[in-house]
C-alpha cells in the first residue's frame, strides 16, 4: 500500500520551510510507529535523505552563483573605474589646451592694442592753454593729410606698374595662312607663278612651303604658306597683290587661317 507522505516527499523537489519540514517528520514517525511497516519506514527515510541532498546542493549552487555575479561586479567597477582615470586625464589635457588658447589670445589682444596705439596720430597739445570746444574743429586737417598720403602711395605704385609693364615685350598676334594659287589652264608655268608670288615681300610676311596639287585635265593649282603678323599684314591686302600677276593667276582662295 503506498504511503501518503512518500507522495507528498515525491511531489516537493524542496522543502523552503523548516516547520513544514519538521511537522513532516513527525508525522511520518506516528505512521510508523502504528503501522509497524518496515519496508515503507526505509522507503520514507530514503526519499528524506533524497530531499536533504538536494537541498544542500541547491544551497551550494546559489552560493556558487552569487561568488560568480560577484566576481562579474568586481570586474566591472574595476573597468569603470579605469575609465573614469583615464577620462579625468583627458579632461586635464582639455583644461590645460583652453588656459593655453587663452593666454595665446590675451597675447595677440595685447600686442594688436599696442601696434594700434603705436601707429596712431599724437594730437597737438597746447603748452599753456586748453582749447574751447568752440576751438574744435571736428574736420581736422589730419584726416585730409591721411587721405593724401593714402593717393600718392597709390599713384606712386600705379605709376611703377605701368612702368614694368611697358617693358615687357608686347604679344605679336600671328597667323598661319595656306592659299591656292589657280592658274589659267595647264600651259602655266608654275615654277614662274610661284615665284612672282614669293616676290611679294612687307614686314610681317613669312613665306613657307609650297606644294602642286593636281585639280584636273592635267591642271594644278599652287598651294603656299605664309606666316602673317595680323597688325602688319591683311589678308585682303595679299590676296590682291597675288593677283595682279594675272599673267599666270587665275583667283587665289584662303585654304586655311589659324592663329598662332
Amino acid at each position: 500500500m503506498p504511503c501518503p507522505l512518500a507522495e507528498t516527499f515525491q511531489a516537493q523537489s524542496i522543502w523552503t520551510s523548516k516547520a513544514q519540514y519538521a511537522d513532516a517528520e513527525r508525522k511520518f514517525h506516528t505512521k510508523v510507529h502504528v503501522s509497524g511497516g518496515v519496508s515503507e519506514e526505509c522507503t520514507l527515510v530514503s526519499e528524506i535523505a533524497k530531499a536533504r541532498q538536494h537541498l544542500k546542493n541547491s544551497l551550494e549552487r546559489m552560493d556558487d552563483i552569487a561568488a560568480l555575479a560577484g566576481k562579474d561586479v568586481l570586474d566591472r567597477i574595476s573597468a569603470l573605474e579605469r575609465e573614469n582615470a583615464s577620462l579625468y586625464q583627458v579632461v586635464n589635457e582639455l583644461k590645460k589646451l583652453q588656459l593655453q588658447s587663452e593666454n595665446r589670445i590675451k597675447s595677440l589682444e595685447q600686442s594688436l592694442a599696442g601696434v594700434s596705439i603705436g601707429d596712431a596720430p599724437k594730437p597737438a597739445v597746447a603748452a599753456a592753454t586748453v582749447p574751447n570746444e568752440d576751438d574744435v574743429d571736428l574736420f581736422d586737417s589730419d584726416s585730409e593729410e591721411e587721405d593724401d598720403a593714402i593717393a600718392k602711395i597709390r599713384e606712386q605704385r600705379l605709376a611703377e606698374y605701368a612702368a614694368k609693364k611697358s617693358k615687357k615685350p608686347a604679344l605679336i598676334a600671328k597667323s598661319n595662312v595656306i592659299l591656292d594659287v589657280k592658274p589659267w589652264d595647264d600651259e602655266t608655268d608654275m615654277k614662274l607663278m610661284e615665284q612672282c608670288v614669293r616676290k611679294i615681300e612687307c614686314d610681317g610676311l613669312l613665306w613657307g612651303t609650297a606644294r602642286l596639287v593636281p585639280l584636273a585635265f592635267g591642271i594644278h593649282k599652287l598651294t603656299i604658306s605664309c606666316v602673317v603678323e595680323d597688325e602688319k599684314v591683311s589678308i585682303d591686302w595679299l590676296t590682291e597683290e597675288i593677283e595682279k600677276n594675272d599673267e599666270y593667276v587665275q583667283s587665289v582662295d584662303v585654304a586655311a587661317f589659324n592663329k598662332i
